[in-house]
């Protein structure tokens, strides 16, 4: 049997480790959408052949191509820092949803995946960040 302050001791430690879980898997999850999101970045910024072949395969004309990967660079940056992290989120939300819209519009099956992508987006900030786990408490 465990004495009052052992028992104190082990319940004042678990909460901290969950919540260094919760932060680690947050960062991970972060870590994996941001690597994502600056190759796709990347490749739109500089025009390489995969990006404009599938922005023209959805319609919009190669020009935009450079802009859509700098607007998803700074949207990006944004999200990785702290200060800024929420309003980056939402602005990813904004450029995924156009993702969503252009590939529902053209019946494509994948249409899912780029609001899956923002969940992740979302879902790596509520675990990292407090002041969000506040705001939108998801247990009382």
């Amino acid at each position: 049997m465990l004495s009052a302050t052992q028992t104190a001791s082990f319940s004042n430690t678990q909460p901290v480790r969950a919540l260094k879980a919760m932060l680690w898997a947050g960062r991970i999850i972060t870590g994996l959408v941001v690597a994502f999101l600056l190759f796709d970045s990347g490749i739109k910024a500089l025009k390489l052949a995969p990006a404009v072949e599938g922005t023209a395969r959805l319609g919009y004309p190669v020009t935009v191509v450079p802009p859509l990967g700098i607007a998803l660079l700074v949207c990006t940056v944004l999200y990785v820092i702290p200060r800024a992290s929420i309003l980056g989120a939402i602005l990813l939300t904004g450029y995924l949803g156009g993702a969503t819209a252009s590939l529902v519009r053209l019946e494509d099956h994948w249409f899912l995946f780029p609001g899956g992508f923002a969940v992740l987006v979302w879902g790596g900030l509520f675990l990292r960040d407090e002041r969000l786990r506040a705001l939108i408490p998801l247990r009382r």
